[in-house]
């Protein structure tokens, strides 16, 4: 597998999904219990210039980009650290 690549030296192709690193990254587990994991890697979509190009989204005054998740997991882009490509299927 690719070694881990930092946002401040490259920033994946818009669109695709990678790998992302998300410090302290608190998810809530399924059920009605409150109870939490740390989930510190992902999979995300990158979508470059998400704020400048959707001008509905009005007020944001971060970076212009937007890390979409799967499901709930959405996150700005100010909190992943690191991405990489995900990892061929393996051939069967």
């Amino acid at each position: 597998m690719g070694q881990w690549i930092p946002i401040s030296q490259q920033l994946p192709e818009h669109g695709s999904r990678v790998l992302c690193h998300l410090p302290n990254n608190t998810v809530f587990l399924p059920g009605k219990t409150g109870a939490t994991e740390e989930r510190n890697v992902v999979v995300l979509r990158f979508a470059k210039d998400f704020f400048l190009t959707n001008p509905s989204r009005t007020g944001h005054t971060g970076p212009p980009h937007f890390w979409l998740g799967e499901g709930t997991s959405n996150k700005f882009f100010t909190d992943v650290t690191h991405w990489m490509p995900l990892p061929e299927v393996p051939s069967v």
